[in-house]
């Protein structure tokens, strides 16, 4: 999961894309990059950090130009503490490239040895998106041959990445010289949407925060398998380049990874949200009586409308009893679940006063491991709760993600063949109530804003193990797990990979 921009305009663009990636933040928080072009000359910083720790003022003074890319990193595959691997990437050849995706490659591998001894390209890290950049370098050789590029070459290079590349991708790509392109994946599993400012300028982005942030109206989302190319003259135009698109987004993003505010394929994300509660409400009465539960409380931040929907349909009080410190940095690697313990301690802190002498209902988006929904139950226990129940506005995680989520292994997966009574004795509640997926897929679906079509169908893969692409084996699985993100610099390895870990949405 990541977060990118790219901007065409007749004005430096290097504040304004620094804006977006701020706004995109939460979308990942490992590594950040800029690139700008001006006189087909390319300016490039990136680094390992948060957006207004990479970028200093000297950096900006050194992207100039009109047009640019930029990219918020939360890794999946390769190396997560090589910069190398930071994003955008670049390749000279053809015209010069620069590449941002997000995402994530189900055939990297497979493509990877072709690219070297069919293509003759070069792969110098272990990232999919250096991957996914040379597939579409060589594509756009073959469609020009020294020929001036036209859209349709660009249109035609793209309908070829969409032939050879698996898996999830929304890509945004400068070709030196010529112009914008931004494509995304035939199923449309991550988002991509596009706005235009008042003086003209476009920009692309993965959320609809990002555009109305930074003043820019949004238009329209990019549809499944589309490409849009807006050239230098700032003109743009599009095209399908997929032989059978089909709109089926990500279900996580609305669970969790998307900001409450945006809008994403026409579904309000903060809507959703308040559909999840209100279908839990219904999964709660059928497991504890509403008179046996004082108190509702959110697990910060993403459940929080989750929690006050069900609350209030349910008629009971909804009360803040975690704080959670947003000032917590990396902590460093140690052996041992121990760590994992502290870390959540760090992160969350109790108001015992909500807890002490009530039944508390505690509300999570979702449940994924299962040791930081453990300790956050301990805590409520120690804070002087009777009795604490569990609720999360998700099924159970069962599946691993491999769409550019960092899903853990199945056996990783608190849920994972595991019914839900041995799951709360794992979590150690008194009792678990879990969405159910119909159920939730329907309360998703329901929060489309009017004048959008509706979405018939989601990559809710690592709730019902349906892989929408249907070209994902248990050995692609198992090959995509070997290639997770390792932890080579364990001097700056973050032990916990739990729900707390991941970059928040609120």
């Amino acid at each position: 999961m990541c977060g990118i921009v790219g901007v065409a305009s007749n004005a430096p663009v290097n504040q304004l894309i620094y804006d977006a990636l701020l706004l995109l933040q939460h979308r990942g928080q490992d590594a950040a990059g800029i690139v700008t072009q001006i006189d087909r000359k390319f300016h490039m910083h990136k680094a390992k950090g948060m957006v207004k720790d990479v970028f200093r003022t000297r950096n900006m003074r050194s992207l100039p130009g009109n047009c640019g890319l930029g990219q918020v990193r939360y890794p999946t595959a390769g190396n997560a503490f090589s910069e190398e691997e930071a994003q955008p990437f670049y390749v000279n050849a053809p015209f010069g490239l620069v590449l941002v995706h997000n995402g994530n490659l189900t055939n990297a591998k497979a493509l990877k040895a072709e690219l070297f001894s069919t293509d003759h390209r070069h792969i110098n890290t272990e990232s999919d998106s250096e991957v996914l950049l040379n597939v579409l370098a060589h594509e756009l050789e073959k469609t020009t041959r020294g020929l001036p590029l036209t859209p349709a070459d660009v249109f035609k290079a793209v309908q070829g990445v969409h032939r050879r590349v698996k898996g999830s991708y929304a890509v945004i790509a400068l070709i030196a010289g010529h112009g914008l392109l931004a494509f995304r994946d035939p199923f449309g599993i991550r988002p991509l949407c596009i706005g235009k400012g008042k003086d003209g300028t476009y920009m692309l982005a993965s959320e609809s925060v990002a555009l109305e942030g930074t003043m820019h109206q949004f238009e329209r989302n990019i549809a499944p398998g589309e490409a849009v190319f807006i050239d230098m003259a700032t003109q743009l135009h599009s095209q399908q380049c997929a032989d059978a698109p089909s709109l089926n987004p990500c279900i996580f993003e609305y669970v969790y990874l998307a900001r409450p505010d945006s809008t994403l394929d026409g579904i309000s994300v903060y809507q959703a949200r308040l559909n999840l509660g209100e279908t839990l409400a219904k999964r709660v009465i059928s497991t504890v009586p509403p008179s046996d539960i004082d108190v509702v409380i959110p697990i910060p931040e993403s459940s929080r409308p989750s929690a006050a929907q069900l609350a209030q349909l349910l008629g009971l009080p909804y009360r803040e009893g975690f704080v959670k410190n947003r000032y917590v940095g990396r902590t460093f690697i140690m052996p041992g679940q121990a760590v994992r313990k502290k870390s959540v301690r760090q992160k969350l802190n109790v108001i015992a006063s909500e807890f002490k002498g009530r039944n508390v209902l505690l509300v999570d988006d979702s449940i994924v491991r299962g040791t930081t929904s453990r300790e956050i139950v301990q805590m409520a226990r120690e804070a002087g709760a009777r009795k604490v129940y569990m609720a999360s506005a998700a099924p159970p995680v069962r599946y691993p993600n491999v769409y550019g989520i960092d899903m853990p292994t199945k056996d990783e997966l608190v849920a994972h063949n595991k019914s839900v009574d041995e799951i709360r004795q794992i979590i150690d509640c008194d009792a678990l109530i879990y969405q159910d997926v119909d159920a939730m897929k329907l309360a998703v679906a329901s929060a489309v804003l009017p004048g959008f079509p509706k979405v018939h169908g989601f990559d809710a893969s690592c709730f019902d193990g349906i892989y929408v692409t249907g070209d994902v084996s248990e050995a692609d699985i198992q090959r995509l797990n070997e290639n997770r993100p390792s932890q080579q610099d364990e001097s700056e390895a973050d032990s916990d990979r739990s729900r707390l870990a991941l970059p928040n949405a609120s």
